[in-house]
């Protein structure tokens, strides 16, 4: 059985360095590099590991740095024998597996990887070691890639606490365009439109401005690298994009006409385009909470009495989950009060379930929601009133 002990960052972002983080965490050995020295520093001073050079080769090198230095710096490090096996975290795949099985000495030490989690800021300082817990982490071998940089590589996703998910180039490069890259894109557009008006306006800034222009901040020159590497999927996408936009200006130019009819045909046009908005949302896994793939859905049962419910969803306050993503429904017949639903992440399930329950509330998990969950414990049982 493989054993990661010793490992390479190079480049100490906000992804290498969270990478190194959670690995130093686990007991691992890690070493740091990056182009520019200060940011390696930076990450060795938070704990992430030692800004040096390993004395020999480490078990597994962590490339991450943009998509289209992968090739370069992989055939530089293998002439290097800095490592035992390779992988890298860039967010585009299909390129630089062609690069690696291009330019690279032994690509059969060499595994694609994309953590799917990151932050609207960068750089080491906006590490952090949770970054990746339970957050898919897509792992692309090549047709040359071995058994042993599969199963390092797995064992780096398992020292992150992320979800592997091993995958093909394409599909995975296909998706993030979707799913990932777009989205900047849009988020970047948007927030743009806000140097064409009057200042004054942004005072008016509600949540959904910020919401939407959130991700925006993201390094420009990473982006621009991952934009380019992975254009023949994301000018699809905007295509699409393209063409319900242009349905909705139709749609718009009619409700401001005061042509009746048309006015009618462009109410369906929105309405039809707002309702495929919410449909596809449905498909987002925990897509109000934003977070984990993991999570549990919980239900709890409260008594009708008043206040109890308030007390309850300030109890799930505490563990992150706003009223928003909260349920409420009528007890099942012949008991009292009301069934509460919700969801939390895998690794904090059980201690949610077992504060509430010495609240007094009877709780547990979803039936079938859990392995290792009997549906016996996962009945709730009726509430006393």
């Amino acid at each position: 059985m493989l054993v990661i002990r010793a490992m390479a960052v190079i480049g100490t972002g906000l992804i290498g360095t969270s990478v190194a983080l959670a690995a130093s965490r686990q007991g691992v050995t890690v070493f740091l590099s990056d182009r520019n020295p200060v940011a390696a520093r930076t990450a060795a001073a938070l704990g992430a590991g030692r800004a040096e050079d390993p004395p020999e080769p480490v078990d597994l090198a962590v490339l991450a740095v943009p998509p289209s230095h992968i090739g370069a710096v992989l055939a530089e490090l293998q002439k290097r024998e800095l490592a035992h096996s390779y992988t890298d975290v860039a967010s585009v795949k299909s390129g630089p597996e062609r690069a690696a099985l291009h330019h690279a000495p032994d690509p059969s030490r060499y595994i694609g990887g994309h953590p799917l989690a990151g932050r609207e800021r960068s750089g080491p300082l906006a590490a952090r070691a949770d970054l990746f817990q339970g957050r898919p982490w897509a792992l692309t071998p090549s047709p040359l890639t071995s058994d042993a940089a599969l199963r390092h590589a797995r064992e780096l996703v398992a020292l992150c606490g992320g979800v592997p998910v091993v995958t093909q180039c394409q599909v995975h490069d296909d998706a993030v365009a979707l799913t990932s890259h777009v989205p900047h894109l849009v988020a970047s557009l948007m927030a743009a439109r806000l140097r064409e008006v009057p200042e004054e306006v942004s005072r008016f800034a509600g949540q959904g401005l910020r919401d939407v222009t959130r991700i925006a901040a993201g390094d420009s020159l990473l982006w621009g690298d991952i934009l380019q590497a992975n254009a023949a999927s994301i000018v699809g996408v905007v295509k699409d994009l393209h063409e319900d936009l242009a349905r909705l200006v139709a749609a718009l130019d009619a409700l401001a006409e005061p042509d009746g009819a048309e006015r009618v045909r462009g109410m369906r046009t929105v309405v039809d385009l707002l309702d495929r908005g919410i449909a596809g949302l449905a498909e987002i896994p925990n897509a109000r909470r934003g977070t984990s793939v993991e999570d549990i859905p919980v239900r709890a049962a409260v008594a009708d009495r008043p206040g109890e419910l308030s007390r309850m969803l300030d109890a799930l306050a505490d563990f992150g989950v706003d009223a928003d993503d909260v349920t409420v429904e009528d007890a099942a017949a012949g008991e009292i009060g009301f069934t509460v639903a919700f969801a939390v992440p895998a690794r904090v399930a059980d201690r949610v379930v077992a504060e509430l329950m010495a609240e007094g509330w009877a709780a547990g998990p979803e039936s079938g929601a859990r392995p290792g969950w009997s549906e016996e414990g996962s009945a709730l049982p009726a509430v006393r009133t």
